[in-house]
């Protein structure tokens, strides 16, 4: 009597896994919430199939052959995989914590930040400042964890490039619309980093794609960060705005790049 079938595929690079386990052992991509309830008996087969096996030329033995994996495939591979350390949304985060710190020490902000002076270059160092703790905490807790997610999908240059793109555009609408109001901290670049990684999934339902993004609760953190300004002044609505709007077009671009 044939036993059940022991393996699945993985969405995400394709291979055959265990079907009791919830994280791909290859690419990390959650499979389920949670493992289903092994029967008496039963137990998970320690090595999944990798391809039917070819007899050897020299040998008697047979080995393994692996079917080959598409240039996309090893794209969606985490580009950190090797090192486990996200190093790009890392640097987002001591980079203002260095920064905001020197300024605490000394540094005179005035030279850099938006609000003691309007130069367009000022909306890129106003990212890494903070005065107030709270909305400090806030800022780079959501920016490092949607920071953290798209450099696992895209690669180090993902999240630095929306941060900086993302947020220098919120800050660049301060000066526009809003010239000479004080605008400091990353609530714009946050914004743009949970936007950029959204998309894809909101792509993918609009598609009829299923997937274990937890989009509810995305959408309470980016209210939380649309309201940040009303409980800090440092934190500007149009930063937020602008950071925002940046994010989803950058998220749509990623996104097609998956396609």
């Amino acid at each position: 009597m044939e036993g059940p079938n022991l393996f699945v595929v993985c969405k995400n690079c394709q291979e055959e896994v265990s079907p009791y386990i919830t994280e791909c052992p290859y690419c990390g991509h959650r499979l389920r919430k949670r493992a289903p309830k092994l029967e008496k008996g039963m137990a998970p087969s320690p090595r999944p199939r990798r391809g039917p096996a070819i007899p050897a030329r020299s040998s008697g033995t047979t080995r393994i052959k692996r079917p080959a994996k598409s240039r996309r495939e090893r794209a969606e591979r985490p580009s950190w995989a090797g090192t486990g350390r996200p190093y790009a949304s890392l640097f987002i985060v001591v980079a203002s914590v260095v920064i905001t710190l020197a300024g605490r020490a000394g540094l005179d902000e005035s030279d850099y930040v938006l609000g003691f002076g309007d130069e367009p270059w000022r909306a890129v160092p106003s990212l890494f400042v903070y005065f107030g703790t709270g909305y400090e905490l806030i800022a780079l807790a959501v920016a490092f964890l949607f920071a953290w997610l798209l450099e696992r999908r895209h690669g180090w240059w993902a999240p630095l490039a929306v941060f900086l793109i993302g947020g220098g555009a919120g800050m660049l609408l301060v000066v526009g619309v809003d010239e000479g109001s004080l605008a400091v901290g990353g609530n714009g670049a946050a914004l743009a980093l949970l936007a950029a990684w959204a998309m894809r999934d909101v792509l993918g339902r609009r598609q009829g794609r299923e997937d274990d993004s937890d989009l509810l609760g995305v959408l309470v953190i980016a209210a939380l960060l649309v309201l940040l300004p009303v409980a800090s002044q440092e934190a500007h609505a149009m930063a937020g705005l602008g950071g925002g709007v940046a994010g989803i077009l950058m998220g749509l671009g990623l996104a097609r790049l998956r396609a």
